[in-house]
């Protein structure tokens, strides 16, 4: 069963952004002001270009943090509803500096799509204040570790039931929420990246594993994934025994199938601490049985590393930051 990050980090994510004196009021990022409200209209799509114009509609998003140490920019947050899924949710999205330069107009930019462990409802805690995601992934671009990343943080599992981030059979269609609403609305938003170089995952715990599935599960549309102390195979109670629709969701099986196939290649990157003795376990041997082929990996071990947000954190800084963003697509006109 899936287990629970630190509980407090939680709720310090969701106590901490309340200092906050614009949080929700309307902020638009369709322009070179990130905290101006309304939306620019989305510019012609050039079809010879990796970049790919928002599409629209606008979404209606409210500040929920400003990130001072980057600029001043803004986390918007909206609640969207998954025209493909039929499921609706909060997600919470930001931009980094580099998005609102001028030369940087017609680019657009990669997108890592943060998932949470524990419930991952009603709240993504990488949005949080305590955790300062957003303020290390904008070090980190400066340091010139990391591409400068829009990210994106939705929730993953609703009314405190595990989904695997899947569709089960009789439940909401998580999958479809995650990999294919989540990205309708960035796009729909965003100067984004028409290939697949520009699309990956992060997650913890119960997120790692979604992150971990979706890039085996859709290789074609996302490259890469750090999944940080994950679960390697579904293990909802909502699935009922479902043999066939867990399969179909098993990473193990998923990158066999990958490898039968020849690619395309995906890079992940996984994450444990050296208190995760059994969390140790399974990714050596997912790593030893099943990275070969296209499906390449790395693993970081973070020395003292617990099960939880800020050791998968400094194991970014420490090296799989840098290594996923080797392998991905930066800003591109």
């Amino acid at each position: 069963m899936k287990r629970w990050l630190t509980a407090a980090v939680a709720l310090i994510s969701l106590g901490l952004v309340a200092g906050c004196s614009d949080e929700g009021d309307p902020v638009s990022f369709g322009n070179a002001n990130p905290s101006a409200a309304g939306s620019a209209a989305p510019k012609p799509d050039n079809p010879n270009s990796l970049a790919l114009m928002p599409t629209g509609p606008a979404a209606d998003f409210k500040v929920q943090r400003t990130v001072e140490a980057a600029d001043n920019t803004k986390i918007g947050v909206t609640t969207y509803h998954g025209a493909k899924s039929g499921f609706t949710g909060k997600v919470w999205v930001w931009a980094p500096p580099a998005y609102f330069q001028k030369e940087n107009a017609n680019k657009g930019f990669p997108v890592i799509i943060a998932l949470p462990g524990g419930e991952g409802w009603p709240t993504n805690y990488w949005f949080g204040a305590d955790l300062k995601l957003q303020e290390d992934f904008y070090k980190w671009s400066q340091e010139n570790k990391a591409l400068p990343f829009i990210l994106v943080m939705p929730v993953i599992n609703p009314d405190k039931r595990y989904h695997d981030c899947s569709d089960i059979p009789g439940s909401e269609k998580m999958g479809t929420w995650l990999t294919q609403d989540v990205p309708d609305l960035v796009k729909q938003n965003f100067r984004t990246l028409k290939t697949r170089d520009g699309w990956g995952f992060m997650g913890s715990s119960s997120g790692g594993f979604c992150g971990l599935k979706s890039v085996l599960q859709y290789p074609n549309t996302f490259k890469a994934a750090i999944p940080s102390g994950p679960d390697i195979v579904p293990d909802s109670p909502l699935w009922h025994g479902d043999q066939a629709a867990m399969q179909a969701n098993n990473p193990q099986y998923l990158a066999k199938q990958l490898a039968k196939k020849g690619g395309p290649d995906v890079y992940l990157g996984f994450q444990v601490g050296t208190t995760e003795k059994a969390d140790m376990v399974k990714v050596k041997q997912f790593i030893e049985q099943y990275g070969h082929g296209p499906v390449h990996t790395r693993l970081q071990v973070i020395d003292g590393g617990e099960h939880n947000a800020r050791s998968y954190t400094r194991g970014m800084d420490e090296g799989t930051i840098e290594w996923i963003s080797q392998h991905m697509q930066g800003p591109s006109a």
